[in-house]
């Protein structure tokens, strides 16, 4: 990519997280996340919360884009940063560490050195929805942010969605923008591997998971190993680590 290309990519995402931010299309999800900070859960009752719709995490030009559901209610809405802080995060941070996509194992508050290296983190949605079940409206309504963010990433050669949700709403962007399976229909399932093509050769390889909830990894649906493997097979097909750290901005934005 030119470098004049990536300081574009770069500038766009720094203004897509301002948008973000300041988002106020769901004023319900808006309240919500504003109680929760106030009527906080007790482990947390010392923390100050974020309490704001979560912004991306990573680099313009990265090859991986991770694609979640929305912020945990006492994780991303109480530390502002995308898996940050909750048992998600922990299981999450150690596979893209494992694999080289992260500076370290833990994320657990922002300003602790934890960054992503060649990967992109976003979600379907980006307030901590009641219940975790985001309304058809409220999804509605944040589909204009991950838009903006894919017109930004000109480098993604692998997208994992994590969870059906996340599967759903990436796989209908891509078709937006013209990506088709050749090997017919995309259906959901952890570790299911799909290659898609857009009108212009471009391709991508969509490399699902399931979600690392609690719903999911205490009842065994999902081990460390399996999303280990999710993320070995995205490194295979990546290729080897970038050698460079994130910049200082990227850092910046991580904090």
């Amino acid at each position: 990519m030119p470098r004049s290309a990536s300081r574009s990519g770069a500038a766009s995402i720094a203004a897509i997280r301002e948008r973000i931010i300041r988002c106020r299309r769901c004023p319900e999800l808006r309240r919500y996340c504003a109680a929760i900070a106030t009527h906080k859960k007790r482990e947390f009752a010392h923390d100050v919360y974020w309490g704001k719709p979560v912004p991306n995490l990573g680099a313009a030009d990265a090859r991986l884009l991770i694609v979640g559901l929305a912020p945990a209610a006492h994780g991303g809405n109480r530390t502002g940063r995308m898996f940050t802080g909750d048992g998600s995060a922990d299981w999450l941070a150690r596979s893209l560490f494992a694999h080289g996509f992260a500076t370290q194992p833990t994320s657990v508050r922002r300003g602790d050195g934890y960054a992503l290296i060649d990967a992109f983190m976003t979600a379907a949605i980006r307030c901590a929805p009641p219940g975790n079940k985001p309304t058809p409206r409220q999804m509605s309504n944040c589909a204009s942010h991950l838009a903006a963010e894919l017109d930004a990433l000109a480098r993604i050669e692998v997208v994992v969605p994590l969870g059906k949700i996340g599967f759903d709403t990436i796989v209908r962007h891509l078709r937006a923008r013209g990506f088709q399976s050749r090997s017919g229909m995309l259906r959901f399932a952890h570790g299911a591997e799909f290659e898609l093509r857009d009108v212009h050769n471009r391709r991508l390889t969509l490399l699902c998971s399931y979600h690392p909830s609690r719903q999911n990894t205490n009842t065994g649906k999902l081990s460390q190993a399996m999303l280990d493997q999710v993320f070995a097979r995205a490194r295979q097909l990546i290729g080897r680590p970038r050698t460079s750290l994130p910049s200082s901005a990227e850092l910046s934005a991580a904090r």
